[in-house]
């Protein structure tokens, strides 16, 4: 699967699947950033074909009804939606 990695503190922490039209996906990114928290991530509307069908189960496995942007904290916790404060206690911060 093709995973983009942004630098940051925590990296191996959280996976992002987002939407490249998403402004709620954009805001999520962002809000990594600011707080220089790194992320993996793979905007699923890029992909094709079995790479595509690959992630969608992916998704399917942390959030059955596949809407984005969905965070996964720590292998263990999925986060559907930009929640900050969900997000915040997810990390400890």
């Amino acid at each position: 699967m093709g995973m983009n990695e942004v630098e940051g503190k925590d990296k191996e922490r959280i996976t992002l699947y987002t939407l490249t039209t998403c402004v709620w996906c954009k805001k999520t990114k962002q809000f990594f950033q600011d707080l220089g928290i790194g992320y993996r991530y793979t905007d699923v509307d890029l992909l094709e074909g079995e790479e595509r069908d690959a992630v969608m189960e992916e998704v399917k496995r942390w959030n059955p009804d596949c809407s984005f942007p969905s965070i996964v904290i720590d292998k263990s916790t999925c986060i559907v939606g930009f929640n900050e404060a969900r997000i915040r206690e997810a990390l400890g911060r």
